[in-house]
């Protein structure tokens, strides 16, 4: 089965960026965060992860500034509600992780973090921001939802306190 996005995985990577599944917007135009009030592109500037206002259509470009992109939900795309219980891949996320060892995992949406943490680690959320779990040395973040159907739920902080570890991170090397 094919997926409705291809993952932007590169071992050496600072920070995986997962999503819940593909908008229909995204899968339609083969790039992800694609919706016209999704902050994910603007978010990414504003925190100086990027160091520019990159377009989805350029999402392979993050690669080069130790970023990757990927979904729990790779073969079905849709607003969360429209998914199948079966869309989920967490042990495909996990095999992603153990293979890729990027540092960080930050899931951009309660509903993907919270299904994969349940179910990988036996954990639940413990707020937005960095989580008390890991996969190895790998640590995980849950950030707001960047869609514009969440932006009751919206803040930056946790989207800045994740670049700032990103950062110090790429110093390092």
């Amino acid at each position: 089965m094919m997926s409705v996005l291809l993952d932007l995985i590169e071992p050496g990577l600072k920070t995986l960026f997962c999503g819940s599944a593909a908008r229909t917007t995204s899968a339609r135009r083969k790039a992800y965060y694609v919706g016209p009030g999704n902050r994910f592109w603007s978010i990414l500037q504003q925190t100086c992860m990027t160091p520019r206002l990159f377009e989805p259509k350029e999402y392979r470009l993050l690669a080069d500034l130790g970023i990757g992109l990927t979904d729990l939900a790779k073969h079905e795309f849709g607003m969360d509600e429209d998914l199948s219980t079966a869309a989920y891949d967490v042990q495909g996320l996990i095999k992603k992780v153990e293979n890729a060892r990027p540092h960080i995992l930050a899931f951009t949406g309660k509903r993907p973090a919270g299904i994969f943490l349940l179910e990988a680690l036996g954990a639940g959320i413990t707020n937005y921001g960095e989580q008390n779990s890991s996969i190895g040395d790998t640590r995980i973040f849950v950030l707001p939802s960047p869609s514009g159907a969440a932006r009751r739920w919206w803040s930056s902080e946790p989207w800045h306190n994740l670049a700032t570890t990103h950062k110090t991170l790429r110093e390092k090397g």
